[in-house]
């Protein structure tokens, strides 16, 4: 049976303190160059693997980070932006030896309890703040702990680090398309309102909607899931004539959008013939769905990615700048079209 390699044979192989072994092998002072060298070339003769506990222990941190996801667990079954945003944040923990702590929270209050147990237990080094919402309690929280942390799409006030990708530009240009199409009923299904980012697509919309002298219809609240969009869909379409609805519609994320497109054919309506539907996010499932998904893409997994680096960096005692990465932008598919023919007349 293999016995496995501890600080105390690193030491004795290279002749060295357990002290000076703990020092070189975690990059601190009081070893000189020569003596690092041997040790490490002792441990790695030895095929020693660090204790996470005993890295820890020596360091003071936990090597991990936090994500709190505020929202029903199902989301993580049926929203793949969830996954690529982790797996962004993968990429950068794994090559440093962090590990991330993933947890749900769906009720207001048993998020916050997730943070305080989180710091209280010392589980990890930082957490970081997706889907924030107006008036995040979440903030002044993890200032009051002593938290490291990163923020994602944050409002331009945010007192911590965020990483953000500009909404404004990919919700202009479709709209933009929407006119080209000759679309002057335009509508649209939010996310919920206590969301930022529902908030900023909404004020996005219906700024360009208004600048291309278009009519903002109907505006529909949803929840970001599939079945939301189905009653989005069910609100804004049921028991309309046709000349009554709107011909182009956004939905805030693309899984809206499919479930819309879904009780849209329900109702004996055709994409793009009768209507055109738009989401937002840009995810794969989007291309499966007949017609494809016209949408708004972004980059989840490259903000997973600067979060985490930004996260670590905190850590480390750098100081970390707000990070903007390439604003999201229009990809046109097969669910948007010229409007209906009998909507060619001016707005009314």
């Amino acid at each position: 049976m293999n016995t496995r390699v501890t600080i105390v044979d690193v030491a004795a192989r290279a002749g060295v303190a357990i002290s000076s072994v703990s020092s070189a092998l975690n990059n601190r002072p009081g070893v000189s160059d020569e003596t690092r060298r041997r040790i490490v070339q002792a441990a790695q003769d030895l095929g020693f693997v660090p204790s996470l506990r005993g890295r820890s222990l020596s360091a003071k941190r936990a090597f991990a980070v936090g994500l709190v996801v505020h929202r029903d667990p199902s989301v993580l079954e049926s929203d793949p932006f969830f996954g690529a945003f982790i797996g962004g944040i993968e990429t950068v923990l794994d090559p440093r030896d962090y590990a991330l702590i993933l947890q749900m929270g769906s009720e207001p209050v048993e998020t916050l309890d997730r943070y305080r147990s989180l710091a209280a237990n010392r589980r990890v080094d930082g957490v970081f703040l997706p889907e924030l919402g107006v008036d995040d309690p979440r903030v002044p929280l993890v200032q009051e702990l002593g938290l490291p942390a990163v923020g994602v799409n944050a409002e331009p006030d945010f007192p911590l680090p965020a990483v953000r990708q500009g909404h404004v530009e990919g919700v202009h240009e479709l709209v933009a398309h929407f006119a080209a199409l000759g679309h002057r009923r335009l509508a649209l299904v939010t996310g919920p309102h206590e969301f930022i980012h529902a908030r900023q697509r909404r004020v996005a919309f219906a700024e360009a909607v208004a600048l291309h002298g278009l009519r903002l219809d109907d505006v529909v609240e949803g929840d970001f899931t599939y079945e939301g969009g189905i009653a989005a869909a069910g609100a804004m379409l049921e028991g309309r004539a046709p000349q009554d609805r709107p011909t182009a519609v956004l939905c805030s994320n693309d899984l809206s959008a499919i479930g819309f497109l879904a009780r849209a054919g329900e109702l004996g309506l055709r994409v793009p013939d009768d209507l055109s539907v738009a989401g937002f996010d840009g995810i794969r499932l989007g291309t499966y769905v007949r017609p494809t998904l016209t949408t708004i893409g972004t980059a989840p997994r490259l903000l997973g990615a600067e979060a985490a680096r930004m996260l670590l960096d905190q850590i480390d005692g750098l100081t970390v700048d707000d990070v903007d990465i390439e604003h999201a932008s229009l990809v046109v598919r097969g669910s948007t079209g010229p409007v209906p023919s009998g909507h060619l007349a001016s707005v009314r």
